[in-house]
Formats: C-alpha cells, sequence, structure tokens
C-alpha cells in the first residue's frame, strides 16, 4: 500500500491541474496569512510601504497574469496536439507531464490568485498598514518568479510541439525504465528462468478487472509472502494486458489473495514506471508513422534508429557492468526477464517492415544491429546478430533492385 499511494502520487503532480492548483493554493496561503507577521514589522517600513504603493503593482499583476495564463494555456495545448499529431498520440500523456512547462504555468497561475486576492483582502479592510510591507516584500518576490518563468517560457516555446523536443522527451521516458532494469534486474525479484515451475496446487489470483498491469508493489508483496511462507508467479509483468477473471500470478501457500490483489495497480493505459519495454513502442510507432506515404520523412525514423541504439548500448554497458548487484531482492515473487529479444524487438519490429523497402532506412538498421553486436552484453549483442539477420530477410524480399541488394548485403558485413 505504501508504494501505491506513493505512485497516486507522484501521478497526482504530474497533472497539470493538481500542479498548478497546489501552485494557486499556496499563493492564496500566503496572501490569507501574511497578517500574521505585522507585529514583527517596525512602523518606519509600514509608513514607507504603505497601501497606496502596492495595490498598483497588484492590480498590474491580476490583470496580466490573467491574459499571460490565458494565452499560454492556448499555445500549450496546440503544441501538444500537433506533436502527438506529428509523432503518435501516446505522446501526448508524456507531453502533458514536461515539467518545465508545468512549472511555467504553476508560476503564472499562482502569480495572478496572489494578486487577486490580494486586492480582495485590501478592498476589504483585511489587512493593515503593516500587512501592505508584508504584502510589498511578497510582490516583489511574485514577480522575480514571474521574470525567470517568463525566460524559461520564451527559450521553451522554441522547442515546443516540435517533433525533436517530443523524441527527447519519450527517449527519456524510454531510459529510466530501463536503467532501472540494469541496476535492479527483474525488479528486484527471482528471473522464472532461475526459478522452478509453479506447482499443480497453486492458486491463482484473477484480475479483479481488464486493463494493462502498470505497477506491481513488490517490496510489499515480498513482505506479505514471507509472512505467510508462500510463493508467488507473476505471468503478466508490468505492460500486460489482462481480462476481467483471467489469472495474473499463481501463488503456493496460504495467503490472502485479495491482500495480495491490492498490490498490483491496473489502468487503461500503459505507463513507463515499471514497464521497460513501453518507451521503446513509442519511439518505434513515431517511426512508423514517419515513413508512412502521407509523412514520407525518413529523416525522423533514422534518428529513431539511433536513439533507440543509444538507449539499448547504454543498457548493454549497464547490464554487463562488473559492479552490478545482480542478487534478487524479493525472493518469494519469481517474475519472466526483460529479454534483449524483446527490447529490439519492440524498437525495431515494426520499423523495419514499414521501411523494408527503403535503402537509407535499412542500410541504418543494418549499421545499428552491427553496432549493437558488439556489446559486452552478451544477449543484446546475440540479439542485434538475429536482427541483422532479420533485416536482410526483409531487404531481400522488399528491395528489387538488385544493385541495392547487394551494397546493402555488403554493409551487413562491415563492422
Amino acid at each position: 500500500m505504501r508504494e501505491r499511494i506513493w505512485l497516486w502520487l507522484t501521478r497526482l503532480w504530474r497533472r497539470p491541474g493538481i500542479r498548478i492548483s497546489a501552485f494557486g493554493s499556496a499563493a492564496l496561503l500566503v496572501a490569507l496569512f501574511a497578517p500574521l507577521f505585522d507585529q514583527f514589522l517596525p512602523d518606519s517600513l509600514a509608513q514607507r510601504f504603505s497601501r497606496d504603493a502596492v495595490l498598483p503593482i497588484l492590480n498590474i499583476l491580476a490583470s496580466s497574469m490573467l491574459a499571460v495564463t490565458t494565452f499560454s494555456l492556448g499555445i500549450m495545448v496546440q503544441a501538444f496536439r500537433s506533436a502527438a499529431g506529428q509523432a503518435t498520440p501516446r505522446v501526448y500523456r508524456l507531453l502533458m507531464q514536461d515539467m518545465t512547462t508545468l512549472n511555467v504555468m504553476s508560476v503564472f497561475v499562482g502569480a495572478f490568485l496572489f494578486s487577486l486576492a490580494s486586492i480582495v483582502m485590501f478592498r476589504a479592510g483585511f489587512y493593515g498598514d503593516s500587512a501592505a510591507v508584508i504584502v510589498f516584500g511578497l510582490t516583489m518576490v511574485c514577480i522575480l518568479m514571474i521574470v525567470v518563468a517568463i525566460l524559461r517560457w520564451i527559450a521553451h516555446l522554441s522547442q515546443l510541439g516540435s517533433l525533436h523536443h517530443t523524441l527527447t522527451l519519450v527517449e527519456q521516458s524510454a531510459t529510466q525504465p530501463l536503467e532501472r532494469l540494469a541496476k535492479t534486474p527483474n525488479l528486484g525479484a527471482r528471473p522464472a528462468s532461475d526459478a522452478p515451475r509453479a506447482p499443480d496446487s497453486s492458486k491463482a489470483l484473477l484480475s479483479p478487472r481488464s486493463g494493462y498491469v502498470q505497477f506491481i508493489s513488490l517490496a510489499e508483496l515480498n513482505e506479505q509472502l514471507e509472512k505467510q511462507d508462500a510463493t508467488l508467479w507473476v505471468y503478466t509483468p508490468p505492460g500486460s494486458w489482462v481480462l476481467k477473471d483471467t489469472p495474473m500470478a499463481y501463488v503456493d501457500g496460504e495467503c490472502d489473495l485479495d491482500a495480495l490483489l491490492e498490490n498490483f495497480t491496473l489502468g487503461d493505459e500503459r505507463t513507463v514506471e515499471q514497464d521497460a519495454r513501453f518507451g521503446l513502442v513509442i519511439l518505434s510507432e513515431v517511426a512508423s508513422r514517419a515513413l508512412s506515404p502521407g509523412v514520407n520523412d525518413p529523416g525522423t525514423a533514422i534518428d529513431v534508429i539511433h536513439r533507440i541504439e543509444r538507449i539499448l548500448w547504454s543498457l548493454g554497458q549497464g547490464m554487463s557492468d562488473p559492479e552490478r548487484d545482480a542478487k534478487p531482492k524479493f525472493d518469494r515473487v519469481i517474475i519472466g526477464t526483460v529479454s534483449a529479444n524483446d527490447l529490439l524487438h519492440d524498437g525495431f519490429a515494426s520499423l523495419m517492415q514499414d521501411g523494408g523497402d527503403r535503402f537509407d532506412v535499412m542500410a541504418q538498421m543494418l549499421k545499428a544491429a552491427n553496432r549493437l553486436s558488439k556489446s559486452d552484453w552478451s544477449d543484446l549483442a546475440n540479439a542485434a546478430e538475429e536482427t541483422r539477420a532479420a533485416t536482410l530477410g526483409i531487404i531481400d524480399r522488399r528491395i528489387d533492385d538488385p544493385d541495392a541488394v547487394k551494397a546493402l548485403h555488403q554493409k551487413a558485413k562491415e563492422t
């Protein structure tokens, strides 16, 4: 339950409405509690910074921040929709979690609510002369935050909604779960390849609803299993689609099945918290759309190939690190391993099919496979060699020019 609560809090904090509302609420609280500090201020400051010095600034902030916020929201939505149309609908959720955009919008809304609340407090007579000093100081801090936010917003607008910015966000989202995979293999559980099969007497954990497995609270799940001296075989790792009342896992031992099910988070969409393959799937979708006849942008597909290659190469370095601790942390939970073959298939399979008749795309595919075959992670090297063979098979079937086929076969031999 602790991990699920943290997961939901993290997701809420990344939602635009929640984050902006939190900043706005904080601004309102600051405006409401400003009079509490009246007694700590000398009279000389109260005479210097009166309400007549503060109210004009607050009026300017209230009117300007409302216009800036409305204008920025329109730009944000339009840019995100344009990016989703250029790339894939799956990137829209990632774009809505762009921290720079959310922070800038939060500052704008917070400044508007602070200035509006302060004006109301002044007009209603809740602020005395001493409170005007506090409000003036807070207004100066607010102006400084607005200036910094505007400068960040101007720099961010130059790339917001561009395909490059979208691909960068997707690459970052794909890299994080794979880095965790390298540091904590199998999410800390025992790999199914090194564990016995579930006995016939084991009990099935049936899915309470249809959807994707988004998150598994392995630490708490392991604690419950240790108390009951039981073992759990997870057949649906994060990213799996399950139907209601179908088995997600099997447990050997006397356990409260409902309590175990509480550690599985299901949803209507795949997420990247624990799903190491989803980010590569999104990148592959971007490349496939770029290769569609309506777009015809092989350059973007080649860019995606390089990004996937970079991600997998970094993963290979992490997996082959001699200091890597591969010992399971949750030995009561057994789960399948995300293999190098799975990752290469997610990243390149549809891309090769959609670009199989293009010399430039397939040439880059062969180069990527050749480079990945030199990885110190043997699983990735072997999977890359299989990918190279599959690429050559597609080339033989899809490209009609014998000279082009011969040239590509020659590239496959280059190291």
